[in-house]
């Protein structure tokens, strides 16, 4: 049975705490080619799993994301957000290169729990490179999608490489009318002990007002013994000056962080490189612009 959502949002004590970045997969239903050589995802993981996680840290609500190019699979997530009121959005995936893109995005809006349908993403980590305009995301065929996310008012989520910013800044450049949102901040090279050219592109990244970043993935991108908030700081400190806490959002990238993570240590070095934020920029940060940027309305932060 669908729980009222608007009732569960007027429930929400204090701002709202939002996971925007998690996955969820059943093996039988659909493969995770990606998890054969990860033994520790290689199996099931559901919202029964996560909610005792959210609960222990109070987390109210959560943004469900894709994990492989299906269609079928966001018509999946939709509905797990029409039967669980804490999925507060859904970013799917469809093809972006696909003549008919509005269509489709207006089919699976009809479709039950379509109201969730916040944005899209497609794996651009896991495309060839491309000399300039040969470049996934500068494929105009790929740019005639960008337009129509823009047209829908959804968003588009960025999941590149840190080798892949260059061409992720240009197609926010000239989406001016497109929301975007970079997944798990760029992937910094955190295990290769690197920060240039990565805070370089973060700092021309975030000079375009119509794209927010994941506070998310940092732990998984450390190397061994590089996973404390001590060697994690050199990486959050250019997020936080140069996007600022309204335009940062907490993901846990739950189950994925559990190569490197639990759920509650996740949260804890999160807070210990958010620490210098007064209240208002950490209610952003765990709430306010996921509800804000995805147009989510999880308890009293929604305007925030």
């Amino acid at each position: 049975m669908t729980t009222d959502r608007a009732e569960a949002a007027e429930s929400v004590a204090g701002p709202p705490r939002v996971d925007a970045h998690h996955h969820v997969w059943d093996l039988s239903v659909r493969d995770q080619p990606w998890t054969r050589d990860l033994p520790v995802l290689r199996r099931d993981f559901t919202m029964t799993d996560l909610a005792p996680q959210l609960d222990a840290h109070g987390i109210d609500a959560t943004v469900v994301v894709e994990t492989v190019d299906s269609t079928d699979e966001t018509v999946e997530l939709l509905r797990l957000h029409a039967r669980d009121i804490r999925v507060a959005g859904v970013v799917g995936w469809a093809d972006l290169t696909a003549p008919d893109l509005a269509g489709i995005l207006d089919r699976l809006r009809a479709a039950e729990g379509g109201t969730g349908l916040v944005g899209l993403r497609h794996q651009v980590q896991l495309e060839p490179p491309g000399a300039a305009e040969g470049d996934w995301l500068l494929r105009q065929d790929v740019a005639a999608g960008l337009d129509v996310l823009g047209d829908r008012g959804l968003v588009f989520d960025l999941i590149v490489t840190a080798a892949q910013l260059p061409s992720a800044i240009e197609a926010v450049r000239r989406h001016a009318g497109t929301s975007f949102v970079l997944d798990h901040a760029g992937k910094p090279p955190i295990a290769a002990g690197a920060i240039e050219p990565w805070a370089t592109h973060i700092a021309e990244l975030a000079a375009l007002p119509n794209v927010a970043v994941k506070f998310s993935g940092l732990l998984t991108e450390a190397g061994d013994g590089q996973r404390d908030a001590e060697h994690l700081l050199p990486y959050a400190r250019p997020l936080l000056e140069e996007f600022g806490a309204r335009r940062l959002m907490f993901g846990s990238d739950w189950p994925v962080c559990t190569l490197a993570a639990g759920y509650g240590h996740t949260l804890s070095i999160t807070a210990a490189l958010l620490e210098t934020l007064d209240d208002a920029d950490r209610a952003a940060v765990y709430g306010g612009t996921a509800n804000r940027w995805y147009g989510l309305a999880v308890g009293s932060g929604a305007a925030a």
